[in-house]
């Protein structure tokens, strides 16, 4: 399985910057030979990953951002999601109390993300407060 990197895009950590990661996602799938109704599952995916990463960024202590890549497999693309600090800062989680994610709701949104992409692999730190979620889209054969 031959990896190959199309992009890399950093953005703040806010919901006003999600429409930039869909459309580069969109494009790329598009170039790949992803068909319509994938890409707006892919797309729908991506929105809820970043509002989940974004909602986490809340509980750390200073700025953080979204760090996006987005590869392609000889089968699939492929886009990672990570919550980083901005430069210059740890990534830490704040002495301010935490604001606690409702379990359910939590479930319900990686459940959703589960139901438009072909594989969906969450991955929480709870020590730092790291967050980082791949989302794959296979290729019609």
């Amino acid at each position: 399985m031959a990896k190959r990197d199309l992009a890399e895009l950093k953005i703040p950590a806010s919901s006003a910057f999600i429409p930039v990661a869909k459309r580069v996602a969109v494009t790329l799938g598009g170039q790949l030979g992803l068909s319509l109704v994938d890409l707006d599952e892919l797309a729908i995916a991506l929105t809820q990953a970043c509002d989940s990463a974004i909602n986490a960024a809340r509980n750390l202590d200073g700025p953080a951002e979204l760090k996006l890549n987005y590869f392609a497999t000889n089968r699939a693309l492929v886009v990672d999601v990570d919550l980083v600090s901005m430069e210059g800062h740890t990534m830490a989680l704040s002495a301010r109390p935490v604001v606690e994610v409702d379990a359910e709701l939590q479930r319900l949104a990686y459940e959703m993300i589960r139901c438009f992409v072909d594989d969906f692999r969450p991955e929480i730190e709870p020590r730092t407060g790291h967050v980082r979620f791949r989302m794959v889209k296979y290729l019609a054969s």
